[in-house]
């Protein structure tokens, strides 16, 4: 099984996309993600597991599920790099193959040295964008294949008859 952890301040201070967005809303930019991430999990396979530090969300720590990756805040006192390295050691065995996503090279270097492979913040986007054009691929075949009329139509007749499925 492959698990990637990932530093999402990191990542988010990395992207340009939610580089941007966290400068309006940093909630927003840790919803978009948590987003890309399912994304990534449901086309890879991997268990992902995202990771943020608690100066920006004060008190205890907190574990949620949402679409099915976990996310975790750590506690006040403890940064998102402390609770990746634990994390890389307590589930790293041998069926277990540990990613951790940072472009932070202190972190990398710790990491590695647990066994775990590291993700620079610019290896994870470009796998990011080249699995979001594979699905979008496989959307626009499957839209394609999409079944034809019983009744062989012209184009202006099906148009017609797709205003007024429509209501228009």
């Amino acid at each position: 099984m492959d698990i990637l952890l990932v530093d999402g301040y990191n990542i988010i201070g990395d992207w340009p996309e939610l580089k941007v967005l966290k400068n309006k809303d940093l909630a927003a930019a840790r919803d978009r993600l948590i987003e890309k991430m399912a994304e990534y999990q449901a086309y890879s396979g991997y268990r992902v597991i995202v990771v943020f530090d608690a100066q920006f969300v004060k008190g205890n720590a907190k574990k949620m599920k949402n679409s099915k990756v976990e996310v975790l805040f750590t506690k006040t006192n403890e940064t998102a790099d402390e609770r990746i390295e634990k994390l890389a050691i307590s589930l790293n065995n041998r069926k277990t193959q540990i990613h951790v996503a940072t472009s932070d090279y202190t972190e990398q270097w710790a990491i590695f040295g647990q066994g775990a492979l590291r993700k620079s913040a610019r290896e994870l986007l470009n796998e990011m964008e080249s699995v979001e054009k594979r699905i979008e691929s496989k959307v626009k075949k499957i839209q394609e294949r999409k079944p034809a009329s019983k009744i062989p139509l012209s184009n202006e007749v099906a148009e017609i008859f797709e205003k007024w499925r429509r209501g228009k």
